[in-house]
């Protein structure tokens, strides 16, 4: 007896498969418009799949950055150089759902949220590089000047690179926006 043919997307294209349903919906019908019943809909998987991958809607978007910035958080406590350590949150990065919300901000309807969600992944990089450089001696108002710097330009790469992928790479926007900080 030969087994049923498995139903339902396979677990591990599950979260692939929710942000290109998400993208397309914000594109379609703007962000605010979108419900995360549209984009479990859309998918083809339960809200219940979507909650085991995203604890929001905009983390659709940030997924993939989020697992260099989770990457940097415990590099930093681990002892990692901040520079070093910040500068590799870009390395091997591919274009994805977030390249594609920042070009397509405005059309999506998802700049304020954008701009909400980046400062809030800034500050949290700053939190811990700061928190690194007083480990290392620096003083604290010099820890936080300097981490905001290297942490606002990680940011910046990021918009700089989506604004203009086919030009260069991740690798190259964060080291220029590293250097200038």
């Amino acid at each position: 007896m030969t087994p049923e043919p498995r139903s339902g997307r396979p677990r591990a294209s599950s979260r692939e498969v929710l942000s290109e349903a998400a993208c397309e919906l914000f594109l379609e019908q703007g962000y605010d418009a979108t419900s995360v019943s549209d984009i479990t809909r859309r998918a083809g998987v339960s809200r219940s799949s979507f909650f085991n991958y995203f604890s929001a809607k905009s983390d659709v978007l940030w997924s993939g950055f989020d697992e260099r910035v989770d990457a940097a958080v415990a590099d930093l406590r681990d002892g990692g150089a901040p520079l070093e350590v910040l500068a590799a949150i870009g390395d091997g990065l591919a274009p994805d759902a977030l390249a594609l919300a920042i070009v397509n901000a405005d059309a999506m309807g998802i700049a304020a949220e954008l701009d909400r969600d980046r400062a809030i992944r800034q500050f949290r990089l700053q939190r811990e590089a700061a928190a690194r450089l007083v480990r290392e001696g620096a003083a604290p108002l010099a820890a936080q000047v300097r981490a905001g710097a290297l942490s606002a330009a990680v940011l910046a790469a990021v918009w700089a690179w989506a604004d203009h992928t086919a030009g260069r790479s991740l690798t190259d926007a964060m080291s220029e926006a590293l250097a200038a900080a």
